[in-house]
């Protein structure tokens, strides 16, 4: 049963159309993600679908028996409410039901009116509470919260922070139940565990889901339907993630091809034109008439993209050096006695609750801050490049052009290939085509603020890179344009963020956060920082501490960044037989044969899934269960058949 349904909805801003013929429906059990470069207008239909925003035509028709609600990346919370309150707000019949019950019940305690009459209503109530489980509404409450971080319940909204705010919004939108649930960069100010529950929670939820997000990661685990925003026009991609940029990367392909086809074709024709034909046959006027309609043929380029081209500076041997630095807040310490020296290759990721010190440190490396005890140390050759979480340089100039936002700068820029460009070149590089360039900052859109911000820090050509939150309002599009340009970068790079995908791509060591100021160091990326982690607590935080401390030495010393199972297992010296017993040969006889039919298998779950999806989310869950057992069990099989095949 459709939810709602778009038929050729517009909407115009004047200065860009937003949306050109949209037209698409949500189902029962749909869960789909919103993507689409910043400024592309993912918000606004949004908003246009909770009846917040306008259309210019078109019609949007919504079921008038579906509860949606909308998650937006700035929720508007009542300040005077306390958290529980807050988080009930949406909860409608349930939570009016369980006040009327403590009331009733208070009456009844203090011997306050009509007694039969009061357990007459008690009764009704009590059975309303069983059937519309109103009676678990606490219960549960407090279980998300939990999950989501948030332990005072009883704290006043106004008293708390963007980031926990938003944690509230959350809660009390999957708590409300609703039939459809749209949600607005949901992942935003939380740390890895809330967003690794909140996925978990939202592959059980039963209601639809329309959703943006950054998080690769969360949108290929949470999603069985893409839709993409091009510059107005809708695509539906019937799958996940990594399903769409399978699919997005064939559509490049197949019209690229039939461009050049048609180039060809129009080459052609235009020869066979200038040749001037004498007679002017039926058959050729036909050929005349195809040749001008060749002409007239217009093709949709391909999504333009963040181009990152920025000219770098040198960097000597000294970029940072930390000696037993602390530092403390009243009588919170959030760091205690940290020492590292930063190399010019190093790939720092940062990773921590919201609070726990992350921005502290990167203020005190760029001399914002200075420590309690112990020394910061720059060298003389390094120029820092802080792309802030708040962006707070933008809030400062809101009124000011886009265009002399960067001539504050400079007017040209230097690329990476020597050549010289003007700023507004740069711009265009970066998205900003020459309308936008002239309109005020304020008018800009969240993340075409954040884009405009990295190009500035980029400008400045600095050789050490502080990535505070970077991946918070860029669209996926320009993230990975932007891991791409980090992995040339020539200089340091220390990433603050809780984007699991984006910490694989782009860092080669973690910095972890602990409790009493204790940070400390895992060799590798965010996927094999987990791996410790799991290997801490089957084996003991002090041996898997030794181990990582271990690795992250000789790493420092050597420069090679060790592979996930030689960090994750201690290197033990064994001496294998150089022939394989019986069972082993049987055994490996038995994996030449297991391997093909598990690969067979698991490409015929993916063709199910990707291809041909089933609607139900049962069997849909049952697919992606398989499917991610079946990858598992090929690379244990393949990794044994090497290992036996090596030493036969």
């Amino acid at each position: 049963m459709a939810l709602f349904t778009l038929r050729s909805l517009r909407k115009d801003f004047g200065i860009k159309e937003i949306l050109k013929d949209a037209s698409f429906s949500l189902d029962e059990g749909d869960k789909v993600g919103l993507i689409g470069t910043n400024g592309s207008g993912k918000s606004t239909l949004l908003k246009m679908i909770a009846g917040l925003e306008h259309s210019d035509g078109g019609e949007l028709w919504v079921n008038s028996s579906a509860k949606i609600i909308y998650l937006p990346q700035q929720p508007d919370l009542n300040e005077e409410n306390t958290v529980l309150e807050q988080v009930f707000a949406d909860s409608g019949e349930q939570m009016s039901l369980v006040k009327e019950y403590e009331e009733i019940s208070d009456k009844l305690t203090h011997g306050h009116g009509d007694m039969d009459r009061l357990l007459e209503q008690l009764s009704r109530v009590s059975e309303r509470m069983d059937q519309t489980g109103a009676w678990d509404l606490e219960t549960n409450a407090k279980i998300v919260l939990t999950k989501l971080g948030i332990d005072d319940l009883e704290a006043k909204i106004g008293s708390l922070s963007g980031g926990y705010r938003k944690r509230i919004a959350i809660a009390s939108a999957l708590l409300s139940a609703p039939d459809v649930l749209l949600m607005d960069e949901p992942t935003n100010h939380l740390d890895a565990l809330s967003v690794e529950w909140l996925q978990s929670y939202l592959n059980r939820y039963r209601g639809a889901l329309l959703l943006i997000t950054h998080d690769r990661y969360f949108l290929d685990r949470v999603t069985n339907r893409i839709i993409e925003i091009d510059r107005g026009d809708l695509y539906t991609y019937s799958g996940n993630y990594s399903y769409y940029l399978e699919k997005k990367a064939e559509a490049e392909d197949s019209a690229q091809s039939t461009q050049r086809k048609h180039a060809g074709l129009l080459r052609r024709e235009l020869e066979w034109l200038k040749k001037g034909p004498k007679a002017r046959s039926t058959k050729q006027k036909a050929r005349i008439d195809r040749a001008h309609d060749l002409q007239a043929m217009e093709f949709k380029q391909a999504n333009a993209k963040v181009d990152i081209t920025t000219a770098g500076r040198r960097i000597g041997k000294k970029v940072v050096e930390l000696d037993r630095i602390s530092k403390s807040f009243g009588d919170r310490t959030l760091i205690k006695d940290f020492s590292y020296n930063f190399t010019p290759e190093d790939r720092i990721g940062i990773i921590g609750s919201n609070g726990a010190g992350k921005s502290t440190l990167m203020n005190m490396i760029i001399g914002k801050l200075q420590p309690d005890a112990g020394t910061v140390e720059i060298g003389t050759t390094i120029h820092f490049g802080y792309f802030d979480q708040h962006s707070d340089d933008l809030a400062e100039h809101g009124n000011q052009r886009v265009i002399d936002y960067l001539k504050d700068v400079s007017e040209l820029v230097k690329t990476s290939d020597g050549s010289v460009i003007t700023a507004s070149q740069m711009l265009e590089r970066f998205l900003f085509p020459g309308n936008t360039q002239y309109a005020p900052i304020n008018k800009l859109s969240g993340g075409e603020k954040r884009r405009l911000f990295l190009l500035k820090v980029l400008m400045a050509a600095p050789n050490v890179l502080i990535l505070d939150e970077p991946t918070n309002d860029l669209d996926v599009q320009t993230l990975a344009v932007l891991e791409e340009y980090l992995e040339d970068f020539n200089g340091c790079v220390i990433v603050v963020s809780h984007d699991r995908y984006f910490l694989d791509r782009t860092v080669e060591m973690v910095f972890s956060f602990e409790p009493e100021g204790e940070v400390r160091l895992y060799p590798g990326n965010y996927s094999i920082y987990l791996e410790y982690k799991k290997d801490e607590a089957e084996k003991g935080s002090s041996n898997a501490k030794e181990q990582a401390n271990k690795v992250v030495k000789e790493q420092k010393s050597s420069n090679v960044i060790p592979s996930v199972a030689e960090t994750t297992k201690p290197k033990t010296e064994s001496k294998k037989p150089s022939q394989l017993s019986y069972k082993e040969k049987r055994e490996y006889e038995e994996l030449e044969a297991k391997i093909p039919k598990l690969e067979e298998e698991k490409t015929q779950t993916e063709k199910k899934l990707y291809h041909n999806p089933p609607t139900g989310h049962t069997e849909l869950q049952k697919l992606s269960d398989r499917l991610a057992e079946l990858t598992v069990a090929i690379d244990k099989s393949t990794e044994r058949w090497l290992e036996l095949a090596e030493r036969l």
